[in-house]
């Protein structure tokens, strides 16, 4: 069976709908409502003049109005655009024009003023939304170009009917990467392989996928009544793959405006939160200082598992959200925009990332060729099977990411590099595109920040290159610390790191700034960083 997203959620809604669906800052949707809600976005979205296949650029926060989106265009057979919405005017022009967004929904006044400045540069948009009261100038702007600025309010007045055309597995979802060493990219995913791998087949707790809609609702139907806490923003993919899986599990999704660890903690008690997904140490850091400040005011017994993606977790914040609760279980997924779950890390005693043998994944050469196991050799980390179309409107880069071997399978391959042991388990080293060439040895950023996270008086840090004269290149480290806590020394932080690291890895230099710059999603900036370590 070729499964579609609005499908699947029509089915669960179906199997379970006086369970809750959506919390959000106080409110409860059942599945049965927040499917209604959704038939009547995707009828007024319809009469907006969005149709099949149209791009629509979500330029919102987290709320209600922002899953309706999500779920009223994929009805429609449309496609949602993620927008990071702290990027830069030109970075959102950039968005906006390469997605060929033929509508934008939009909520703050502060973005709409930005939006207003932009219209003139994005010849395709010719639907404005926007949630609460327009600005002038947007409607000024707008007016313009003669492009209509319609209220989301208005959806109210449409039915709740499902009467949508049939849709197909190759309805086609893209999804916006989180460009931290250039330009986003739009992946392309057709909808059965999204269901299929950044989904995991409707079955992340198991083997195996969902054989059809029957199955998916069935297992909806016995699995138990969760609450799950997304505490990244939905314009970030590793919350809008989970937004999707707990949809399909017919499980409570509970979301915040926007990530605050003081509200994340007090909700564990107040939602009897279950499991949080997070995004790295981004928001790990901040969100395990929390916990060791609450632990003995808040009831932690409802949360059983914290999970991450998206970004590396250091072993020392895993160690000390442990102490917290040491029951504790921690998930540690691995995936990408363009490659969705690819399963869950270990960690082994050495602190190493290690990914269990499995059929979807193997190490590549240069060439494309397997590396045999247990040779030693460090190569590519390369995903098969389910694979995104590609890149949208880049050929070049498509067949860059997603090359077709000799036996004329399509691979992905994002740069995540490791080493391959005789089992066949992969031990994960970083980013290729973030690795420091010193002397000729190979030094990962994620290593060192991870070692720089373990350090008492370090609360983020983010680890770059740096020119040297006699080795190429020199590790750069930029640094925040704790409020109250002393500076530390170059002195004193090689001294810490040589505890864990070679000596070719220890950082030589250190930049202490107010607070390490990251995307909302608590994704690296690695441009910033770069600018900082050199200034």
């Amino acid at each position: 069976m070729q499964f579609n997203l609005a499908d699947i959620f029509e089915s669960v809604a179906d199997a379970v709908p006086d369970r809750v669906a959506l919390t959000y800052e106080g409110q409860n949707l059942t599945y049965a409502s927040l499917d209604a809600e959704s038939n009547r976005v995707a009828h007024f979205l319809a009469g907006a003049g969005v149709g099949t296949g149209d791009h629509v650029a979500l330029f919102l926060k987290n709320s209600i109005e922002h899953v309706t989106s999500i779920l009223g265009l994929v009805k429609i057979r449309a496609v949602p655009i993620n927008v990071n919405y702290r990027y830069t005017p030109a970075e959102l022009e950039y968005i906006f024009t390469n997605s060929d967004a033929a509508a934008v929904v939009v909520e703050l006044p502060e973005h709409q003023r930005t939006l207003a400045t932009l219209l003139d540069a994005c010849p395709l948009v010719r639907t404005v939304v926007v949630v609460g009261d327009p600005v002038d100038e947007l409607v000024a702007a707008a007016a313009a170009r003669s492009i209509p600025v319609v209220p989301f309010a208005d959806s109210e007045n449409e039915p709740s009917t499902r009467d949508f055309a049939a849709r197909s597995g190759d309805d086609v979802y893209v999804l916006y990467t989180g460009g931290t060493t250039g330009y986003p990219k739009g992946v392309m995913w057709r909808h059965d392989d999204f269901f299929r791998k950044p989904l995991s087949g409707g079955n992340p707790y198991g083997e195996g996928c969902r054989a059809d809609l029957t199955e998916v609702a069935a297992a909806a139907e016995e699995f138990p009544d969760m609450a799950f806490l997304i505490a990244a923003p939905l314009m970030h993919g590793a919350a809008l793959y989970s937004l999707f899986t707990f949809f399909t599990l017919g499980a409570r999704v509970v979301l915040m405006r926007d990530f605050d660890p003081k509200k994340v903690v007090e909700g564990i008690e107040k939602e009897r939160l279950q499991v949080i997904l997070i995004v790295g140490d981004g928001m790990g850091l901040p969100l395990v200082d929390e916990m060791e400040r609450r632990k003995d005011d808040v009831d932690f017994s409802s949360l059983f598992s914290i999970t991450s993606g998206g970004a590396i977790w250091s072993v020392s914040v895993r160690e000390r959200m442990l102490a917290v609760k040491p029951e504790l279980l921690l998930r540690d997924n691995f995936g990408a925009s363009e490659s969705g779950n690819d399963g869950a890390f270990t960690v082994d005693e050495d602190g190493n990332l290690r990914m269990a043998p499995s059929p979807n994944m193997t190490l590549v050469d240069e060439r494309l060729e397997e590396i045999t196991p247990g040779s030693g050799d460090i190569g590519y980390i390369a995903r098969i099977g389910n694979v995104p179309l590609g890149y949208y409107k880049d050929e070049e880069k498509t067949a860059r990411t997603f090359p077709v071997r000799a036996d004329g399978v399509r691979i992905s391959v994002l740069g995540d590099m490791g080493r391959i042991e005789a089992d066949g388990t992969i031990v994960f080293l970083g980013r290729g595109s973030q690795c420091i060439n010193t002397g000729g040895e190979k030094v990962f950023a994620e290593e060192v920040e991870a070692a720089l996270h373990a350090h008492p008086a370090i609360s983020d840090a983010l680890v770059v290159p740096r020119p040297d004269e006699r080795m190429g290149q020199q590790v750069a480290a930029v640094v925040a610390v704790y409020e109250g806590a002393a500076e530390p020394t170059l002195d004193e932080v090689q001294e810490h790191c040589r505890k864990t690291l070679a000596g070719y890895k220890i950082p030589r230099s250190v930049v202490i700034v107010d607070e390490v710059k990251r995307t909302p999603a608590g994704k690296a900036d690695y441009r910033w960083a770069t600018e900082m370590a050199s200034a």
